[in-house]
């Protein structure tokens, strides 16, 4: 067909520049796939010893020009007596060797070598030697944080030892220390540009967009290669699976590829909700001065969260959809409960504004985002969460409580978001309690 066709033009059209290139020969011009087959031919082509050949990011092409072109290594491979291709790599971040092609692989011998990741003595061992052959110093903890935000995947191990040793390394004679890893981090997160990264965000914004948004608040995702969306952003590096143990019940379940990805994609779909955010709705009353926010010791987020509540009313009432343009669930097409953890926090910038911080976390790797808020000298921490019954509403209590122990906060606050909006039901489930020590105020939201 005609888009094909553009495709193989645009393919001819580049391919003797490449050959030229990488081995100073000159193909003349390509106007048809056969002409091409024809430079590996031992009698016709242009090679006079047998050629191994390598391409690098190959899962880029589109699937109708991957498709042909495995389809034509194929039969050299058949009839390879009579070309000089002896050997075939085909890199990307997926398998494409029939990944996408309806018909199954072409190939009917083949070998799909994944690379794993580093483990944390290997990227420790890179650092060693720039230390020894640099003579700058870097502190341990900038490597063990580089590993757990990165999780070990060589492009960005790479990337972010680039920033650090180079980019960001303004002064040599000084350690490299976790104040410029911090800095470091940030700038990769809003400033720096990064192809994988910006792939990934791509393929997360895809037609499996809800699967990604809800492993955000559910940590019992089920993993299965024989899930298409599974695969899909598994072969894309977005998401991985850890084995988990429930009694007698063993499976495994999502996991977000690392912390850094998982910050990328959810500053992403934040981004998303602002692009769509109607903005003559102010946040708060003009008159609230958040006064009883902000009369305690630490924050008082329930009160937060109630006027979070009333700016949804006050939309509700003008007509104006928050959510629009994102997931819906398919059974009953409501919202998407998870997509409201983005437009809280979204919320929360515009309610709080410049004077306050607010830092997204992700201490599980799924299911879990806490939002660590500063404002006026006051710290809190609200935990987002979506609703699924009643037993697990009171189980995310007292795990909540024992986090907050952990992290030293008197007391935590979580958001529950639920696929319902019967106000009286809302109240009943909104409850204050204090769990060793530790009070905790769940606040549901519909």
């Amino acid at each position: 067909d005609d888009e094909q066709t553009n495709f193989s033009d645009r393919f001819f059209d580049y391919w003797p520049g490449l050959i030229e290139d990488e081995f100073n020969l000159k193909t003349g011009k390509i106007n048809s796939w056969k002409q091409w087959l024809n430079l590996f031919s031992k009698q016709r082509g242009i090679f006079d010893t047998p050629v191994i050949l390598l391409i690098d990011e190959f899962d880029k092409l589109h699937t109708q020009l991957i498709n042909l072109l495995v389809s034509l290594f194929r039969e050299m491979y058949l009839k390879r007596n009579n070309y000089y291709l002896h050997g075939l790599a085909l890199i990307g971040v997926r398998s494409v060797l029939g990944v996408d092609n309806k018909s199954g692989s072409p190939f009917n011998v083949q070998r799909s070598i994944h690379i794993e990741n580093l483990t944390f003595d290997e990227v420790k061992e890179m650092f060693d030697q720039y230390q020894k052959e640099s003579g700058q110093q870097i502190e341990p903890d900038v490597i063990e944080t580089l590993y757990h935000e990165i999780q070990g995947q060589p492009g960005l191990i790479g990337w972010f030892g680039e920033l650090l040793t180079e980019k960001y390394n303004r002064e040599p004679h000084k350690a490299i220390d976790i104040e410029m890893w911090n800095h470091v981090y940030l700038s990769a997160c809003e400033i720096e540009h990064n192809n994988t990264v910006q792939n990934m965000i791509g393929k997360a914004r895809s037609e499996y967009k809800s699967n990604i948004i809800n492993l955000f608040t559910d940590s019992n995702i089920h993993f299965s290669f024989r899930y298409d969306w599974c695969n899909y952003m598994y072969m894309h590096g977005l998401i991985g699976y850890k084995l988990l143990k429930k009694g007698k019940q063993t499976y495994y379940t999502c996991i977000f590829s690392s912390p850094f990805i998982q910050a990328c994609l959810y500053s992403a779909f934040v981004g998303d909700i602002k692009d769509n955010q109607e903005r003559s709705t102010l946040a708060l009353d003009p008159l609230d001065s958040l006064e009883d926010v902000t009369s305690g010791s630490t924050l008082n987020l329930p009160a937060l969260l109630n006027r979070y509540k009333d700016y949804l009313v006050r939309l509700k009432e003008k007509g104006l959809n928050p959510w629009q343009d994102q997931p819906r669930r398919k059974r009953d097409y409501h919202l998407t409960e998870a997509v409201g953890h983005f437009h809280l926090y979204h919320w929360l910038q515009m309610a709080l504004g410049i004077e306050s911080s607010i830092s997204p976390e992700f201490p599980t790797g799924n299911g879990k985002v806490d939002l660590h808020i500063i404002y006026e000298g006051k710290k809190g921490i609200i935990e987002v969460k979506s609703f699924t019954n009643l037993k697990a509403s009171i189980r995310a209590r007292k795990q909540a409580a024992a986090y907050a122990k952990q992290t030293a906060y008197p007391d935590v606050t979580i958001a529950m978001f639920a696929p319902f909006t019967d106000e009286n039901v809302l109240k009943q489930l909104s409850v204050s309690e204090t769990i060793d020590g530790i009070d905790v105020h769940l606040v549901v939201i519909g």
